[in-house]
């Protein structure tokens, strides 16, 4: 098998592997509002693109929810 073979076919597994990781994160951000929380600390702008993912989807009303349910933590 030639390096070109191999080279190319980790990338592929790479980009696999980022697309499964990527749906993981965005599945686990979609179920638990404890997690989005975590991700509101950590990464705000992750964060922000799952909302406006869901907006242009036309699933409104997440972020308000968030935004209630965290000022009662406060």
């Amino acid at each position: 098998m030639s390096v070109a073979r191999t080279i190319f076919k980790g990338i592929v597994l790479l980009e696999v592997a980022g697309v499964v990781g990527a749906y993981g994160v965005f599945h686990k951000m979609n179920s638990s509002q404890d997690f989005r929380y975590t991700m509101n600390r950590r990464f705000p702008s992750v964060l922000e693109m799952f909302y406006k993912s869901n907006e242009w989807a036309g699933i409104y009303g997440i972020r308000e929810l968030d935004a209630e349910k965290w000022s009662e933590i406060k």
